[in-house]
């Protein structure tokens, strides 16, 4: 359903992508992973249709993008940022629903279902500075999922958060995909993270970033934080992949 076909960026002289080709299938969950400053939020937000790229093509359901797509929504690293604080948890999930056309009642009613799948029914009237980091950052995931989008980008979404929120999230993340077939692209630096929650793990190279390998993750599902990082399937993936982040892929196969 998602299509990036030779991506290429440039800020200024500096290169950032050189061509990146990639594709997320329906309701597949795909991670992107690379060296620290390869381009990965800049792919995503090229994705997103936030920024043209110098050159290439992306395209959601064979529609090119020109501009940020209707059906797509987009969960970024700094929820304090991503969230209004003059709204209530429930206002902000509600906010982007005005798009759609729905009445007032209608989006208070979707917005308090989305809350409740992940795990905040009680705090639809709490406002952002009453919450958590984690708290926070559901309410983000829960104002995506009550849009209903056909693709979901998430933007290192877990990176401000504490270890074990994190794993938290990452089951919910997992959960938001099996009950409702929703295909997510997830840009992260954490290799576990990728391993842990994708169906596939797309390696990029250091800046101008290319695709250096495109990885199938073959674990079993339900998926378990604990059972499934001591799986040796996992850790030979999770090797495997730090070995191509690293630039050391003469490496890669070796125990």
């Amino acid at each position: 359903m998602l299509k990036v076909v030779n991506l290429a960026h440039a800020y200024g002289d500096q290169q950032v992508l050189a061509g990146i080709d990639l594709s997320v299938g329906d309701g597949e969950l795909v991670s992107v992973v690379g060296p620290s400053g390869c381009g990965k939020s800049t792919l995503l937000r090229s994705i997103a249709g936030l920024i043209k790229p110098s050159h290439g093509q992306v395209l959601i359901n064979g529609v090119p993008v020109e501009q940020t797509p209707d059906d797509l929504a987009v969960v970024f690293q700094d929820y304090s940022r991503s969230l209004f604080p003059w709204l209530s948890a429930a206002g902000n999930v509600a906010l982007p629903l005005r798009r759609k056309g729905m009445s007032r009642r209608a989006r208070r009613e979707a917005a308090l279902a989305a809350l409740d799948q992940v795990g905040l029914a009680g705090s639809a009237d709490k406002y952002p500075f009453e919450m958590s980091g984690g708290m926070q950052q559901r309410v983000a995931i829960a104002r995506a999922l009550a849009y209903r989008p056909a693709l979901l980008l998430m933007d290192e979404p877990f990176a401000s958060v504490d270890a074990q929120t994190r794993e938290d999230l990452e089951d919910l993340v997992l959960a938001v995909r099996a009950n409702h077939n929703m295909s997510i692209l997830l840009i992260t630096h954490d290799i576990d993270e990728s391993v842990y929650v994708g169906d596939r793990v797309v390696v990029l190279t250091r800046s101008p970033a290319t695709v250096t390998e495109s990885l199938t993750v073959d674990l079993p599902s339900p998926r378990d934080q604990i059972a499934t990082r001591e799986l040796e399937a996992f850790v030979r993936l999770r090797s495997e992949i730090g070995r191509l982040v690293r630039g050391r892929p003469d490496l890669v196969g070796e125990q």
